[in-house]
């Protein structure tokens, strides 16, 4: 299947998966540089798809570019864990509240029908599959707010940091989870609960940037201990 899908990929996309998956899989790590002569040759073309590409990596929060060093995979504290699930837990909250009297039946409907494909996909275990789905489940209600500069503002602060919210995906049964959460909110929006469909929505967001704090925590615990061990 994945053979499949790569032949269907441009040089530009087989470039950005590349190295996106070498960035969540761990052969990247963080402040690790990735090297522009290396993705040439990998892909037998110029220096220039490779500066466009990671330009987009950066945007998405995968490197931070840096003049006169390149490219290096960027680095999220907790703190900006945090923060990033804060704002987007307040401003997707704020939209589900909006959209709950505006949406319609069949946009809800819709909704239903996007989560069971995510149910479908969730048991497939296909995570960036999966991802893409999510984000029109999102955007769906998002727009259904009614306010542009609303939806460009969470679009452009999703984007950024898109490395963390397809990590927390990663994190086992957190497929699952978000499905469930899901069917709370589309019941929410059925019954025109506001201040459920705002709540709901936050808890989501802010589940997603606590599994990814813990596991930031644990990681830490265990190289105390093992350099205490030595």
């Amino acid at each position: 299947m994945k053979k499949n899908v790569e032949k269907h990929l441009t040089l530009r996309e087989r470039i950005l998966e590349t190295i996106r998956d070498a960035i969540m899989s761990g052969a990247l790590k963080p402040g690790e540089k990735v090297a522009e002569p290396e993705l040439a040759a990998r892909f037998g073309i110029s220096r220039t798809p490779i500066r466009e590409a990671f330009r987009q990596l950066e945007s998405e929060g995968y490197l931070s570019v840096i003049p006169r060093k390149g490219a290096l995979v960027a680095s999220f504290s907790a703190k900006d864990v945090e923060e990033f699930y804060a704002i987007k837990s307040i401003l997707e909250g704020y939209a589900a509240r909006k959209a709950c009297s505006l949406l319609s039946t069949r946009e809800i409907n819709k909704l239903e029908a996007i989560n069971e494909k995510l149910r479908e996909i969730a048991e497939e275990g296909d995570v960036r599959h999966f991802f893409k789905v999510h984000n029109s489940f999102h955007d769906l209600f998002i727009k259904g707010a009614g306010n542009d500069k609303l939806h460009d503002m969470i679009a452009q602060l999703l984007k950024k940091f898109q490395r963390l919210r397809l990590a927390s995906l990663m994190k086992p049964g957190r497929m699952q989870l978000s499905v469930e959460e899901h069917e709370k909110i589309i019941e929410a929006f059925r019954k025109r609960d506001p201040v459920m469909a705002e709540m709901l929505v936050q808890k989501n967001a802010e589940y997603g940037g606590k599994v990814l704090i813990e596991e930031d925590a644990a990681a830490a615990e265990a190289w105390t201990c093992k350099g205490l061990d030595l």
